[in-house]
């Protein structure tokens, strides 16, 4: 497979046109066509569907275009990193997180990597809970995750960043809306707003285990993966929920935040940041050099 033919492949896969394709590579369109032939006889698959009118990507093509581009992103990381060896550290690092449960975690790593390696390109994937994010870094989709601590898995290398109480989240017109602290068994006869369990949240995990010393299971309402949606759930009046004390000071209109006086001790959450010990790149190991600085481990 040629490099040429990639460039090619993703000329026509954007332009859905083989003339615009043609013209934007600077090449006669005949050319163009006997390229994509040749890509799709190494392949063995048809990357396109044509006929006199249209261009359409087949499922193979769409299948093959993030490969595509990855590849094109990864030589021209190469080059850059050829031209000028030993003086700086270039690459890309994708880092996944979950959303609102990293908003004082995330942005104090980037701001600094910013600085410090602005030859290293991040692409952040948000959205992502413990078990997804694991996933995704096995597979190498992903180099860095934030995730909930502990996890099951052997295959990867994890460091504590922090170990944070959990609280009560509740709608502003809750009977308890106004309390300086509660005791969970308070809303045992609630509903209640979960991440999904398919997901493996360690949130969940954690609401699930604090409501069972409290001596109940909660009655789950909604369940829903994004964490800050969960929070709009809980101010609609859908149901309460458990979250780390990082997300009092981002709780949407129509929420509160409320710290528990029982069960005692007050039950945690830990959490930190995962990634694939084999994986040998100079800028992986320059953000994680970084987060030992910027996200120290916390004493527990």
């Amino acid at each position: 497979m040629e490099l040429r033919w990639i460039e090619a492949f993703i000329a026509v896969a954007e332009e859905l046109h083989f003339g615009r394709a043609a013209e934007r590579l600077r090449m006669a369109q005949s050319p163009l066509s006997q390229t994509i032939r040749k890509l799709e006889r190494h392949l063995g698959v048809d990357l396109f569907e044509r006929n006199t009118r249209t261009v359409a990507l087949t499922s193979a093509g769409h299948s093959f275009l993030p490969h595509a581009r990855r590849i094109l992103e990864e030589m021209d990381l190469a080059r850059r990193s050829a031209q000028t060896a030993g003086e700086h550290v270039y690459g890309r690092v994708h880092i996944g997180f979950s959303g609102a449960l990293n908003h004082k975690t995330l942005p104090p790593l980037t701001r600094a990597l910013r600085q410090r390696y602005p030859d290293v390109d991040l692409t952040l994937t948000g959205g992502l809970l413990t078990q997804a994010a694991l996933n995704q870094l096995t597979v190498g989709a992903l180099d860095l995750c934030f995730i909930g601590l502990p996890v099951s898995t052997a295959k990867v290398a994890t460091r504590l960043i922090a170990v944070e109480p959990l609280g009560a989240t509740l709608p502003l017109d809750h009977p308890l809306a106004q309390q300086e602290s509660i005791d969970l068994a308070d809303l045992s006869d609630d509903s209640w707003v979960t991440m999904p369990a398919r997901h493996g949240s360690s949130v969940r995990e954690a609401l699930f285990a604090a409501c069972t010393t409290a001596g109940f299971r909660p009655r789950v309402a909604q369940e829903i993966a994004d964490p800050y949606t969960a929070l709009s759930l809980v101010a609609g009046g859908v149901g309460v929920s458990l979250m780390p004390v990082a997300v009092a000071d981002i709780m949407p209109a129509g929420t509160v935040y409320v710290p528990l006086s029982r069960p005692s001790p007050t039950p945690t959450i830990a959490s930190g940041i995962a990634w694939n010990p084999e994986n040998a790149s100079a800028a992986l190991a320059a953000v994680l050099q970084t987060a030992d600085e910027v996200l120290p481990t916390p004493d527990r």
